[in-house]
């Protein structure tokens, strides 16, 4: 994990009203920041959805064939979150749409600050500030990025088939937080022991109001839904 939101800090090692004193602040600072991130994203005329996950749940692979399904219908940019290196990035790019990456170099998630910068620099690349929709590609990690608001409008938490169907119980707030919930990969359910309608009625039973999907972005099974979705979100935001 990392020092930046203190979840690496032992308390035996801490003061503990310091610690909780010094995370207030951190997250006021983080939630006014994500404000203005809103407002910018509205004023750009897009919608940002944050995209968060354990590392190889897909979400890459995600967003390279929503990006070839959805054609220019739908103009996309997007923000890639990485502890180091920029080969998600490079994977976007080669797909022709806007993309910036940020390494955290270190931080096991991004903040409403280092996404302030990604939009910056986004309006930068060609058809960076004309987007209908902005992905954020969190960091892979199901328990900070919970916790950080980027200013984003729809939370997207994704669960892959080989991870296992229990991360609703062990990771309840990436799903109180989120809009919606997708289960990935589902062509390898022959492979794997992923009772997907138990794993749904997890997480409806945290937050009732989860939009549930289940796809595989290599068979495309499930990806009409999404691919609704996604014009949906385009349409309300009219």
């Amino acid at each position: 994990m990392c020092d930046a939101c203190g979840c690496d800090l032992k308390p035996e090692h801490t003061h503990d009203s310091k610690v909780v004193e010094v995370h207030q602040s951190l997250l006021a600072a983080n939630t006014a920041m994500a404000v203005k991130n809103r407002e910018h994203i509205e004023k750009m005329g897009a919608v940002a959805i944050n995209m968060i996950s354990s590392p190889g749940s897909g979400k890459t692979t995600l967003l390279e064939k929503t990006i070839e399904a959805i054609g220019d219908t739908i103009r996309i940019g997007v923000i890639e979150g990485d502890i180091e290196t920029d080969r998600d990035a490079e994977r976007i790019r080669a797909k022709g749409v806007p993309v910036v990456q940020l390494t955290t170099g270190g931080a096991c998630h991004l903040d409403a600050a280092q996404v302030h910068k990604g939009i910056h620099l986004l309006e930068k690349e060609e058809g960076g500030a004309e987007l209908d929709i902005l992905f954020i590609e969190n960091v892979g990690n199901l328990v900070c990025p919970a916790t950080f608001d980027l200013g984003e409008h729809h939370r997207l938490v994704l669960v892959s088939v080989p991870e296992g169907p229990d991360k609703p119980a062990k990771y309840p707030k990436a799903f109180h937080s989120s809009q919606v919930f997708i289960i990935s990969k589902t062509d390898l359910l022959p492979y794997f022991d992923f009772p997907v309608e138990e794993a749904k009625a997890e997480a409806l039973q945290l937050n009732p109001n989860l939009q549930v999907m289940a796809l595989s972005a290599t068979s495309g099974e499930g990806f009409d839904q999404w691919l609704d979705y996604l014009r949906e979100v385009c349409r309300k935001r009219q």
